[in-house]
C-alpha cells in the first residue's frame, strides 16, 4: 500500500523544525520548577508553533497566505533564540547549550526562508 503524504510532510523545514520542538523540550527539563508556567510555557508554545506554522500554511491555497504562514513559523523561531538567550543570562542553561541549539534554529531559518523565497518567485513569475 502506498503512503500517502500531505504537502508539508514532504518538507524539510518541517521535518527540522520537528527536531527543534524536541531539542527545546529537552532543554526544559534543565529549567527550574518555578519557570514551568512561565518562560517554559512561552519556548513550548514557540516551539510548536514553527512546525506547526509550515504545516498550515502548506494547507493554503493563496500563495500570499502560504508565505503569511512561514514568516510567522520564522517569527516564533526568533521568539526561540531570544527566549533561550533570556535563559542563559538567568543561569538556567549553559551558553553551551544554547551553542548546541543554535545550529538546528540556524538550519531551520535557512530552510523557511528558502521557502518563502520560492513562494514569492511563484506569486512574481
Amino acid at each position: 500500500m502506498e503512503e500517502f503524504l500531505f504537502q508539508f510532510e514532504k518538507l524539510n523545514a518541517w521535518h527540522e523544525a520537528r527536531k527543534l520542538v524536541i531539542d527545546v523540550y529537552r532543554l526544559l527539563e534543565k529549567f527550574p520548577k518555578t519557570e514551568n508556567y512561565a518562560l517554559c510555557d512561552q519556548l513550548r508554545r514557540a516551539a510548536i508553533s514553527v512546525p506547526s506554522n509550515i504545516a498550515e500554511g502548506s494547507g493554503r491555497m493563496a500563495i500570499k497566505e502560504q508565505t503569511h504562514f512561514l514568516e510567522i513559523a520564522f517569527g516564533s523561531l526568533m521568539e526561540i533564540y531570544c527566549q533561550l538567550q533570556i535563559a542563559v543570562d538567568l543561569s538556567y542553561i549553559s551558553a553551551e547549550d544554547l551553542q548546541n541549539i543554535k545550529h538546528r534554529i540556524f538550519t531551520t531559518s535557512k530552510l523557511i526562508s528558502g521557502l518563502r523565497t520560492s513562494k514569492l518567485a511563484q506569486l512574481n513569475g
